[in-house]
C-alpha cells in the first residue's frame, strides 16, 4: 500500500496535475485499494477538512489584504520607508525590504507582496541604475517576510492543523521576521557598496515627514489591532480577520478615499478565487492526511528518523533539510498540510516545543518560495520584471544564503521564537 501511495503521488505530481488534485487522486486510489474502507469516506473527509471555525480566518485575511492593496496603501508604505531607510547606502533596496516588512503586517501573503511592491519598486530601482535582475531579487527575497510577520495565512492554516494558538504563533513570527529583514538589509548594504549603488539624497523636510507619517500610520495600525484584540481576549483569530476587513473598508473609503463601490466586485471576485483554491487544497490534504494516518506513515517516519538519532539538534537539522527540499517542489500551504501531521508527533516526542517547530516549518517553506523549480515568488517577480529566471537566480543567491543562515539561528536559538509568546503567557 505504501508503494502504491508513493507511485500515485509522484506520478500525478510529475504529470503537472495541480497539487490539490494530486492529493485527492492519491487518497482516492488508496481507498479503492482498501476494500474495507467505504468510498463515501472521501467526501466526508473533504467536508471535515473545511468544516473548521479557525480556517474561516483565511478568506477574511485575504479579503482584508486585497482591500488594503486596492486602496493604494502601497504608495504610502513606500514613501514612509524612503524616509526611514532611504538615506542609507543602497537606499531603494532598503526601501524595498522595509516596505515588505510593513506590507507583511497587512497582506500576510508573499505572492501579494511580490506583485504589489515589485510593480512599483523594480522600475524605480532600475531608474536609479540598479540592475533589473538585482531589483527583482531584492523584491522576491524580501517578500517571504510577508507570511512570517503577522498576520499570516500559512500560520492560520498551520495552527489549525497542529491545534496551536494562532495568536501565539503570530507573536512567535514577529522577531524572526524582523531578524530576516535586517539580514537582507545587511546583504543589500554590502552589495550596494561594492557596486556603488547610491542612497537617496533628497533632504528630509519636517512637513513632508509628518504628512507621510500621518498617511501611513492609520493603515499600519491594522496588525496592532489584530494582535491586540487576539492577545487581549477581545476576539478570536477568525473574528480578528473580519475586524481587519471592516478596518480595511474604513481606511479605503473614509481615510485614504481611494476605494469606490465599483472596485468591490473585482476585489471580492479575486478574494473568492484565491480562497477557493486554498480551501480545495485544505480539503484534499485532509483526506490525504487521513490515509497517511490509517497506514501509520507518521509513526514509520518517526521511527526511521529516531533510528538515525534521538538528539533533538540532529533531528532539527534533518527536518530543516527535508523541509527545504520539500519547499523546492511544493507550494507552501500544500506542504504545510502534508508535512506537519507527519513531523509534529516526531518533534514533540523528542521534547521540541511545538510552537518553535511550527515557526521553523513556516520559515523553511517560505524560503521555498524563492527556490526553483516551484518558487512561486520567483515566477511572479520574473513576470513583473519581464525577465527570465536564470539571471535572477544568480542575484538572489546571497539573499538566499543569509535567509538559510538565519533559519538555522532561529532553529537553534529558540529565544527568537518563544520570547514573545512566553511574555504573553501563551506557552510555558
Amino acid at each position: 500500500m505504501n508503494l502504491l501511495l508513493g507511485i500515485s503521488f509522484f506520478l500525478t505530481l510529475a504529470l503537472g496535475i495541480p497539487i490539490a488534485f494530486v492529493l485527492g487522486i492519491t487518497a482516492l486510489v488508496a481507498v479503492i485499494a482498501l476494500p474495507t474502507v467505504p468510498l463515501h469516506l472521501i467526501p466526508q473527509r473533504l467536508f471535515t477538512g473545511m468544516d473548521s471555525f479557525p480556517i474561516m480566518a483565511v478568506p477574511f485575511f485575504i479579503l482584508a489584504g486585497n482591500l488594503m492593496n486596492a486602496a493604494k496603501i502601497t504608495d504610502s508604505i513606500i514613501e514612509f520607508s524612503k524616509l526611514v531607510v532611504g538615506r542609507i547606502r543602497g537606499g531603494l533596496g532598503h526601501v524595498n525590504i522595509v516596505a515588505s516588512m510593513f506590507f507583511a503586517g497587512i497582506s500576510g501573503s508573499a505572492v501579494a507582496d511580490t506583485s504589489a511592491l515589485g510593480s512599483i519598486l523594480i522600475p524605480a530601482m532600475e531608474k536609479e541604475r540598479y540592475s533589473r535582475a538585482y531589483s527583482a531579487a531584492v523584491t522576491a527575497s524580501s517578500s517571504i517576510i510577508g507570511p512570517i510577520i503577522p498576520p499570516s495565512i500559512p500560520m492560520v492554516v498551520l495552527a489549525t492543523i497542529a491545534n496551536l494558538s494562532v495568536g501565539g504563533l503570530f507573536l512567535a513570527g514577529l522577531l524572526p521576521g524582523v531578524f530576516i529583514g535586517f539580514g537582507l538589509m545587511a546583504v543589500n548594504y554590502f552589495i550596494s557598496r561594492k557596486r556603488n549603488y547610491q542612497k537617496i539624497v533628497e533632504p528630509i523636510h519636517w512637513e513632508t515627514f509628518f504628512r507621510t507619517l500621518s498617511g501611513t500610520i492609520i493603515p499600519l495600525l491594522m496588525p496592532l489591532i489584530i494582535l491586540g484584540g487576539i492577545l487581549g481576549g477581545i476576539f478570536t483569530a477568525t473574528e480578528a480577520a473580519s475586524v481587519a476587513v471592516a478596518y480595511a473598508l474604513f481606511v479605503g473609503f473614509f481615510v485614504m478615499r481611494t476605494l469606490s463601490l465599483k472596485d468591490l466586485p473585482n476585489i471580492f471576485c479575486r478574494s473568492m478565487v484565491l480562497t477557493s483554491t486554498i480551501l480545495i487544497v485544505f480539503a484534499m490534504a485532509n483526506a490525504f492526511s487521513w490515509i497517511l494516518a490509517t497506514q501509520e506513515i507518521p509513526q514509520r517516519v518517526s521511527q526511521y528518523i529516531l533510528s538515525i538519532s534521538k538528539n533533538p539538534y540532529i533531528i532539527l537539522l534533518l527536518v530543516n533539510i527535508f523541509l527545504l527540499i520539500v519547499g523546492c517542489f511544493l507550494e507552501g500551504l500544500a506542504a504545510i498540510m502534508i508535512t506537519i501531521p507527519i513531523l509534529m508527533p516526531l518533534v514533540t516526542q523528542v521534547g521540541i516545543n511545538p510552537m518553535h517547530f511550527a515557526l521553523i516549518a513556516v520559515v523553511n517553506l517560505m524560503i521555498g518560495l524563492i527556490t526553483p523549480p516551484m518558487g512561486l515568488c520567483l515566477i511572479v517577480v520574473s513576470g513583473v520584471a519581464k525577465m527570465k529566471i536564470g539571471p535572477l537566480l544568480k542575484e538572489i543567491f546571497p539573499f538566499l544564503i543569509v535567509e538559510i543562515a538565519i533559519l538555522f539561528v532561529i532553529t537553534y536559538v529558540p529565544w527568537f521564537t518563544l520570547t514573545l509568546p512566553r511574555l504573553f503567557k501563551l506557552i510555558n
